[in-house]
């Protein structure tokens, strides 16, 4: 590995744990830089900014599956796995979502990453009605970040506890019937 890598890479972990101990607004470049055992400036040299250095510290592939041949049937059920694929063991997704409930910046990220890139294209695809798409996404998406919020986060033990089978069990049947069921009142 070059140097500069592994500064870079070395900024982004203690900028994770920064910003997950700290939040957004706490978290300093001067404590990132302390953390990583590197001066201020070169957190400025490779990211520009606090804001640049977030974005970068809180990127990360979605690999989302193949919407095409999805059945609208199995929708509920490949989402929830590829979140459980994406949140386990990723410390960036943690402290995205610590820094998400206490500041605007995570909640952006959050909405950008989670809701928009995420969620509702699955929604679209397979979603009834075009027209629900995005409150369907919504009220799914809000399943799946509660149970990061309590496994990933505040790591209620009995979330904790549960195998990855089991969440997927409990969770994938609301998240399908959120995306393909018919509204319970008519129109949405």
């Amino acid at each position: 590995m070059r140097r500069s890598d592994a500064t870079r890479t070395a900024i982004l972990a203690a900028a994770r744990e920064r910003f997950a101990a700290d939040g957004y607004d706490r978290a300093t470049i001067r404590a990132i830089a302390k953390d990583a055992r590197i001066d201020p400036s070169m957190v400025m040299r490779y990211f520009g900014s606090k804001e640049g250095l977030f974005a970068a510290a809180t990127s990360f592939d979605l690999r989302l599956p193949e919407l095409g041949s999805l059945a609208p049937e199995e929708a509920g059920r490949v989402l929830v796995e590829h979140f459980l694929d994406l949140w386990e063991g990723n410390d960036a997704l943690v402290a995205l979502l610590r820094v998400g409930v206490a500041g605007a910046a995570g909640a952006e990220r959050i909405r950008h990453t989670m809701f928009e890139q995420q969620v509702l294209p699955v929604a679209r695809e397979v979603c009834p009605d075009p027209e629900q798409a995005a409150a369907r996404a919504a009220l799914a998406a809000a399943q799946m970040l509660g149970m990061a919020l309590a496994r990933y986060v505040l790591r209620f033990p009995p979330t904790v506890a549960l195998a990855r089978e089991e969440v997927v069990a409990w969770l994938a049947p609301t998240v399908q019937r959120y995306l393909t069921a018919p509204h319970p009142g008519g129109a949405l």
